[in-house]
C-alpha cells in the first residue's frame, strides 16, 4: 500500500468519528433537546447520512484504486473524488439548513450539487481505471 492511501485511509477512519459525534446532535434533535424545524431535521439526517456513506465508500474506493496502481491525474482523481463528495455534499445539507426557524435551503446549497459531481467523476474515474486495468 503506498503511503499517500495508507495515510488518507487514516484520515478518513478518524473522520468517522466525528460523523459518529454528530449522531449525538442528531439524537438531540430527534429526542427534542435541540430546537429545530422539519427541514432541518430532514436535512440534518441526510447530511449525516452521507458523510457516513461517503466515507466508507471512500474508504472503499482507495482499496480498488490502490489494487490496480492507479497513478497520475486519473489515479489522484480516482482516490480523491469520493473523499471530496464526503467533505461537500454533508456540508452542503447542514450548512443550507442552518439558521433558527429555517423552512429552506440557502444558497449553500450548492455544495451539494457540487458533492454530487466530484461524487460522480471520481467513482467515473475509478470505474474505468478498473475496467482498463
Amino acid at each position: 500500500m503506498s503511503d499517500i492511501t495508507r495515510i488518507l485511509a487514516g484520515i478518513l477512519l478518524l473522520s468517522l468519528v466525528t460523523v459518529e459525534t454528530g449522531g449525538l446532535y442528531l439524537v438531540r434533535l430527534v429526542r427534542g433537546s435541540a430546537p429545530a424545524t422539519p427541514f432541518q431535521m430532514s436535512f440534518a439526517r441526510a447530511g449525516h447520512a452521507h458523510a457516513g456513506v461517503l466515507l466508507i465508500l471512500s474508504l472503499t474506493a482507495l482499496l480498488y484504486a490502490e489494487a490496480v496502481d492507479m497513478a497520475g491525474f486519473w489515479g489522484w482523481l480516482s482516490r480523491l473524488g469520493v473523499p471530496i463528495a464526503a467533505l461537500l455534499m454533508p456540508s452542503g445539507f447542514f450548512f443550507s439548513s442552518m439558521g433558527e426557524g429555517r423552512e429552506r435551503p440557502n444558497a449553500l446549497i450548492a455544495l451539494v450539487y457540487a458533492g454530487g459531481l466530484m461524487l460522480a467523476v471520481g467513482l467515473a474515474s475509478l470505474g474505468v481505471g478498473l475496467l482498463t486495468a
